[in-house]
């Protein structure tokens, strides 16, 4: 096994206080998202997505957030596949984002619902015709022969060559994360990190609380 206690590294960019912070997280979320983006973050919106299957067996994998919001963030994936299998049967998930180049870290946790036939719809032909022809083509997740995705590609480029707007997978579509913690992580020196909370309440009212770094 490699030795990696010596890698580290001291975080010194920034801080947070609660002074600074809006009361609403989805509003935070979307001022640090847009500082990753001005901060030049390649694709700002690729996230960590922790799901688990019935029996509390996790995963994670990186996707990317194609949408945010009061009512969630929204991502899009093949319904047959592990995650959406998993999100289907157990519709809990967290979120993690790490945008390295500010030193922070955003935590989602909450309930996972499909997104709208027309949400799914309009996502799916914003996407390039190539990535549409893939939706259909790559049963996500299963096993595979060596060559099918090149035969199946062909098959389906074949079948929706005249057709135009390709139509939307009866297996694929949207989900939409909707909040009930999250959790904003700043580095700091001596990981005296910050760590701010919003809990959602029964009363959809958002608490805020300080957590030891």
């Amino acid at each position: 096994m490699s030795d990696l206690a010596d890698s580290r590294k001291s975080y010194e960019k920034g801080e947070m206080n609660r002074k600074d912070l809006s009361s609403d997280p989805i509003i935070q979320f979307e001022r640090w998202y847009q500082d990753a983006e001005r901060a030049g973050i390649e694709e700002p919106n690729a996230m960590t997505l922790a799901t688990a299957n019935r029996d509390g067996q996790p995963s994670a994998r990186i996707v990317l957030l194609k949408g945010f919001g009061p009512k969630g963030f929204a991502f899009y994936t093949n319904y047959a596949s592990r995650k959406g299998q998993e999100l289907i049967t157990n519709p809990q998930a967290a979120l993690v984002f790490w945008w390295k180049e500010l030193e922070r870290q955003v935590r989602i946790e909450g309930e996972v619902v499909k997104t709208s036939e027309d949400s799914s719809i309009s996502y799916f032909h914003s996407r390039p015709r190539g990535s549409q022809i893939s939706a259909w083509a790559s049963p996500q997740s299963q096993e595979i022969k060596e060559h099918y995705l090149d035969e199946k590609r062909k098959e389906v480029e074949s079948r929706f060559e005249s057709v135009d707007p390709i139509p939307l997978p009866h297996f694929w579509g949207g989900f939409i994360l909707k909040p009930f913690n999250i959790e904003f992580w700043q580095g700091k020196a001596n990981r005296y990190h910050d760590r701010y909370r919003f809990t959602l309440s029964d009363d959809k009212h958002w608490g805020v609380e300080r957590l030891a770094p």
